[in-house]
């Protein structure tokens, strides 16, 4: 297949989320509460809501920048493409990358909506929670019909609720939630217990893909306090290690058996060294720690249930013969520093093109049109969703890297 004749569907993007974002979507008596976008005294931006300050809403939000300034996050809208933030050049954004669909991941509130959890009312920011899914599927996703697959963020601490929001919000047609890798780091429940079943029910009732990104544990992986960087992005897979092992071991999917969860950003290098480990440990084990998944191979409830979801993985792809091809799917990562915006297919290309037209198709739309539920050519003819046809329409799109360390403000920016 020919680089431009590619049509790309992203599972994982990710919005900073605009000022307005709660205007007009809440009920009366709690507009006032509302999480506001304030610029501080120092000249960076926060949202607020009731005592916690969220200082640094656009973490890795570096797309468009030159690399040397990728260490530091932008701490303002204008240090940022509009494109992070605005739906209408988001879009050109998109169709100059030759990209027809995008999933986008929250920011301020965190990937599974902690911020809610955390702070507030639970009446009070359950209707956070509802208004939050409004702007995200009527405004962000439905602004421009056929490019988005919505995503909704889940009411983590009532699972009655969290059900109710999940049959609500597939009447409006969002089949994904976004998920935390691992409760039991929220001090929630963990996933070996019953508490969840409400919840896990109606995803499973609906179609609802249970999207768990790398991070929504809200904790980062390293192994001491003088660790470099470098050390934390490396064991950033682990995260979808230990989730994949909680998914299998818990039964879940023995409970649940047409429940989908994806990994998201978790990469699938690592997957086929997973699956001949948990298969040859429950081989040896399941004799004396009384585990039993009713006859199945841990292998097989990975494969059949779990979504894998990669940026760049050329290791995974030579290995896709030890994975399921029908839930493989690829990611952007727009606009965060893994993303290859607005060269996504050239590098794409580079490892895919040796797979045949049938596995380049299913991995970059077929499979993530399946698994969400997400028909764009309703909308966009398959002939107008090509990387060619997308990128003639915008030729004089500006993708130029511009520095903008020099609009950072004189104060010291928390991190």
């Amino acid at each position: 297949m020919k680089v431009e004749d590619l049509i790309l569907v992203s599972v994982d993007d990710h919005v900073i989320e605009p000022p307005h974002l709660f205007e007009g979507r809440l009920p009366a008596k709690y507009a006032d509460a509302a999480p506001c976008f304030i610029t501080r005294e120092d000249g960076t931006m926060a949202w607020v809501y009731g005592d916690t300050e969220v200082i640094n809403p656009a973490v890795q939000a570096v797309v468009g920048r030159p690399k040397s300034e990728w260490g530091f996050d932008p701490v303002c809208l204008e240090e940022m493409r509009p494109g992070v933030w605005d739906i209408d050049a988001r879009v050109k954004d998109m169709d100059v990358n030759g990209m027809l669909g995008s999933m986008c991941f929250p920011s301020f509130v965190r990937f599974s909506g902690a911020l809610f959890l955390d702070n507030g009312d639970r009446d009070q920011s359950a209707a956070m929670v509802r208004a939050y899914n409004d702007w995200h599927i009527d405004e962000w996703a439905g602004t421009y019909p056929g490019r988005f697959i919505p995503l909704a963020i889940p009411i983590l601490w009532d699972p009655e609720l969290a059900a109710a929001e999940i049959r609500r919000v597939a009447k409006k047609g969002c089949h994904a939630v976004t998920f935390t890798s691992n409760p039991y780091d929220l001090g929630l429940p963990s996933l070996y217990t019953d508490h969840w079943d409400p919840f896990w029910k109606a995803c499973e009732d609906e179609g609802t893909v249970v999207c768990m990104h790398i991070g929504s544990n809200s904790k980062a992986p390293t192994t001491s306090p003088d660790a470099p960087v470098e050390l934390i992005y490396s064991l950033s897979p682990i995260g979808s290690f230990e989730a994949a092992s909680d998914l299998v071991w818990s039964k879940l999917f023995l409970k649940f058996p047409r429940l989908r969860v994806a990994l998201s950003e978790g990469g699938i290098g690592w997957v086929p060294y997973f699956l001949e480990r948990i298969d040859y440990l429950y081989k040896h084990t399941q004799h004396w720690s009384g585990m039993s998944l009713d006859g199945r191979l841990p292998s097989e409830l990975f494969n059949e249930n779990v979504i894998t979801c990669f940026i760049d993985d050329e290791v995974g792809i030579e290995n896709r013969h030890r994975l399921n091809l029908d839930n493989i799917t690829w990611e952007c990562d727009y606009p965060h520093s893994d993303t290859m915006w607005p060269h996504s297919p050239e590098e794409s290309i580079r490892y895919m093109g040796k797979l045949s037209d049938d596995e380049i198709n299913k991995i970059t739309h077929l499979n993530a049109m399946k698994h969400f539920q997400y028909d764009p050519f309703v909308h966009v003819s398959r002939e107008d969703a090509t990387v060619a046809a997308l990128r003639n329409r915008v030729p004089d799109w500006d993708t130029s890297i511009k520095a903008t360390s020099h609009l950072r403000p004189d104060a010291t920016v928390a991190s």
